[in-house]
């Protein structure tokens, strides 16, 4: 069980990113469910624990069914209507809305097996180093082509995230920063995302076996 208490320690406001259209999917990620929760209420969970603030919550605009899934949470709700834009688009609006906080924990809304405490572990190393990118390892080779989110941007680096464009999220980004500017954290239960009908079957399928908080 993670403490919900105060600890003194600097923590980064927390970013769900949950405005993409589902193209593959053929409807919403968000409100798709895995043993009677929807995802954006699972990840909404997961994250609580770590929220000194109202997470910040990125959506479509007229998100009114995102809105009512999340009735009782402490959340601030975010509409992207640059959603076309692609991901970074909705980095951006949850980077203006936290632009006075030390960091922020990005995480995309599609992670049915995500665990607090490899949450804890990420933000645990973003702790120890705070100018630091804190993110999940995703791959062999160089050390910045293997940051993938959910992950932790400081504050020196908001204005050049606010630049960013396109559908890769941060990468770009984080790919021109020395090796000794990133922290890589193994984050086994972020590893598979929910893109396709199929894997929502996975996921239901192996729910059972696997509960993300």
């Amino acid at each position: 069980m993670i403490s919900t208490k105060p600890t003194g320690l600097p923590t980064p406001r927390v970013v769900v990113l949950a405005a993409g259209f589902s193209t593959r999917m053929g409807k919403s990620k968000a409100l798709a469910r895995v043993r009677g929760k929807s995802l954006i209420e699972r990840t909404l969970r997961v994250l609580a624990p770590f929220a000194t603030a109202p997470i910040i919550v990125v959506v479509p605009p007229r998100a009114s069914r995102l809105r009512a899934e999340l009735r009782g949470h402490r959340s601030t709700f975010v509409a992207n209507p640059r959603r076309g834009d692609g991901l970074s688009s909705s980095v951006r609006r949850g980077l203006r809305h936290a632009r006075y906080e030390a960091a922020v924990l990005l995480v995309p809304v599609d992670l049915p097996y995500l665990e607090q405490r490899e949450i804890a572990r990420l933000i645990a190393r973003w702790r120890g180093a705070r100018r630091r990118v804190a993110a999940r390892r995703v791959a062999a080779g160089h050390i910045a082509a293997q940051a993938a989110a959910p992950l932790i941007l400081p504050r020196r680096l908001f204005p050049s995230a606010l630049g960013i464009a396109g559908d890769v999220g941060l990468k770009a980004l984080i790919r021109q920063l020395p090796a000794q500017d990133i922290a890589l954290v193994k984050l086994d239960s972020a590893a598979f995302d929910v893109d396709t009908a199929r894997d929502l079957e996975r996921a239901r399928r192996h729910a059972r076996l696997r509960e993300p908080y």
